[in-house]
């Protein structure tokens, strides 16, 4: 009988789960279920976006009360992504996941059956809660569960995203035909608490606690078997490496140590992340959140040719969202950024500069440009740098402040992209957004740093001998 190989921290649980080939079995369903929390929250957004229309028109809605529904949820998950990131160092990664569907649920219903304005922007309170806490925690899981060679996967969450939009897209398309009336938008938004609720039950059976999180934490016997309970991996609990000690002498790490992400060589990759993040969340929630009223513009008039516009462009999101895994593990996460905002900004000046000047087949061409370079490169890397950049004890808070910056830059995509749209037209918008995905683009061939590139680990970037050494306790406090 082979002897077990025996498991003393972080760097044995990450050695043996890069050393897998594949992801298959029950971890195979495991992983999926984290992208599920991801598609709840696209659905979610999907879902407000599809029947905006008819709901501003039923409740009478004023133009800042619509961009107040618009931003409420990304300007919460502003605050709920580094709370997310630090509960999910604190508790693990698993119980906030399942509160979030827990939030998802109730601002679904609230919603759904509300009678008025502040009942309905109460369920998104509720949902970007959900969408803070789920969003942060989830990416960091994700790092944790996959091995190295496979890290370039993590991207298929911005697949999973358009997924997600297009459903709930063709779901409201059925309730049309169905003749619902001005009420569409309640079933379409109510449809995303039968998704939370499924998540939940399916999460709270399945999901098992990150084996590197219960490492770093000293608890080797419960790390041992959530890698045979997820993996299959026979493994012997031996004794705590001398950094876990510490951990458990010193404290969790914390809000405390965020500073952390700012020092030696996390400058660089916090900057880059947040970049990334902050520009392809502006662009998206400006110009690819509004794409039935794009397609509106372009198509006519009519609720279901809106609708069946934005599906078209959605399905081009599938695309460069399951190409974003090719393209990451090919040129790396920074390269693929940069390409990818090129592309944009390309596709921004050349809408800004044809806008109703040229026939409906170009006017068509140009979003379909911006979603798959978008999709591809940014909207895919954006998540997926800030959880394979950071080692596993500030991982979660990592993703957290990276997802903070991040949705920030929805709520000013939300909240200003009709502001200025108003003032200046649609046209004149886009070359004024054109600004954002230049910045990106300067900064990602600034700065080389790339996760997929180095020599680290994707679930233990410390392993590169770049890293810093700050993310213990004790060298937290050494640097001040």
């Amino acid at each position: 009988m082979a002897q077990r190989p025996g498991v003393n921290g972080v760097a044995d649980v990450v050695a043996l789960i890069d050393g897998l080939g594949r992801i298959s079995g029950r971890a195979r369903v495991i992983w999926y279920l984290v992208f599920g929390g991801l598609f709840l929250d696209a659905y979610s957004n999907a879902a407000l976006s599809a029947g905006l229309g008819p709901m501003t028109a039923q409740m009478e809605l004023s133009s800042t009360q619509v961009s107040v529904l618009t931003a409420t949820a990304p300007a919460l998950a502003i605050v709920f992504n580094p709370l997310g990131g630090w509960l999910a160092t604190r508790i693990g990664r698993v119980p906030p996941l399942l509160l979030a569907k827990v939030f998802a649920l109730a601002g679904a219903l609230l919603a759904a059956f509300a009678g008025g304005f502040t009942t309905v922007w109460l369920g998104r309170v509720l949902v970007g809660v959900a969408y803070g806490i789920d969003f942060a925690v989830a990416m960091a899981l994700l790092a944790e569960y996959t091995p190295k060679k496979l890290s370039g996967r993590l991207n298929l969450w911005q697949a999973v995203w358009y997924v997600a939009s297009t459903s709930n897209l063709a779901l409201a398309l059925v309730f049309f035909h169905l003749d619902v009336g001005s009420d569409i938008w309640r079933w379409s938004v109510g449809s995303a608490g039968a998704v939370a609720l499924a998540l939940l039950a399916a999460q709270a059976v399945m999901l098992s606690e990150s084996p590197a999180w219960l490492a770093g934490k000293g608890r080797l016997a419960d790390a041992v078997r959530s890698l045979d309970r997820i993996y299959g991996i026979k493994a012997e609990a031996g004794t705590p490496a001398a950094s876990a000690r510490a951990a458990e002498r010193h404290g969790d790490v914390g809000m405390r140590q965020a500073g952390v992400l700012f020092k030696g060589a996390y400058l660089p990759r916090t900057v880059l992340s947040s970049v990334i993040s902050l520009g392809q969340s502006m662009q998206y929630f400006a110009v690819g959140w509004y794409l039935p009223l794009i397609s509106l513009a372009i198509f006519g008039e009519s609720f279901e040719k809106a609708t069946v516009g934005s599906m078209v462009f959605n399905a081009f999101g599938i695309i460069g969202g399951l190409a974003s895994a090719y393209c990451g593990r090919r040129l790396g996460l920074r390269l693929s950024s940069a390409a990818g905002f090129a592309g944009v900004f390309v596709a921004l000046v050349l809408m800004g500069l044809t806008f109703n000047k040229v026939p409906t087949a170009v006017a068509f061409l140009l979003p379909v440009l911006f979603i798959l370079t978008h999709s591809a490169g940014p909207g895919a890397n954006g998540k997926s740098i800030a959880a394979l950049s950071y080692s596993s004890d500030v991982r979660a808070l990592g993703t957290g402040v990276t997802g903070m910056v991040g949705s920030f830059g929805s709520v000013v995509g939300l909240y200003v992209f009709p502001q200025i749209k108003d003032a200046l037209g649609l046209g004149h918008t886009f070359l004024v957004l054109s600004a954002v995905p230049l910045l990106g683009l300067i900064t990602c061939l600034m700065i080389k740093w790339d996760p997929i590139k180095s020599a680290g680990s994707a679930a233990d970037p410390d392993a590169d001998p770049g890293a810093p050494a700050a993310a213990t306790p004790e060298a937290t406090a050494a640097t001040g």
